[in-house]
């Protein structure tokens, strides 16, 4: 706190033994004692109350910083719908026709897999067809 060396101590008591005189003396640098002691308690209450409201802030801080997240959080739930007519289509997958020529008929493997490809289904409009291929019966050919 201040840079007050063995010198200064020693003038300050010879000053103060002089003015004050060797009776009182004891009594003053008692009573200058506990003045430093209290002023030091003081200090440290204060210094303990700062870093307490520094913490404080740092918790509210992290605090607001969840709460952000879970608002976004929040609000990404709150756009999904919970109904099912709400939502959207779902691409399926449903077996692409092949190509096959009249003259070479295509015949199927058992280890051959079918191609599959994602059809987006237009529920706005439902129809046969959309309906069938739903409950994963091929699609009907039209003539």
């Amino acid at each position: 706190m201040f840079d007050i060396g063995f010198m200064e101590m020693a003038l300050i008591g010879v000053v103060a033994l002089v003015v004050i005189g060797p009776e009182r003396l004891p009594g003053v640098a008692r009573t200058v004692g506990q003045w430093i002691g209290s002023a030091r308690r003081f200090m440290s209450s204060v210094q303990a109350d700062i870093n307490l409201e520094v913490n404080k802030a740092d918790e509210l801080k992290r605090l607001l910083e969840e709460q952000t997240k879970i608002q976004s959080l929040h609000d990404i739930l709150e756009q999904t719908p919970t109904e099912p007519d709400d939502r959207k289509p779902v691409p399926r997958a449903v077996p692409s026709k092949q190509s096959s020529s009249a003259s070479e008929p295509q015949e199927t493997l058992p280890e051959q897999k079918q191609e599959h490809t994602v059809k987006a289904i237009n529920n706005d409009a439902p129809t046969a067809d959309n309906d069938n291929t739903a409950a994963g019966s091929p699609p009907k050919q039209q003539t």
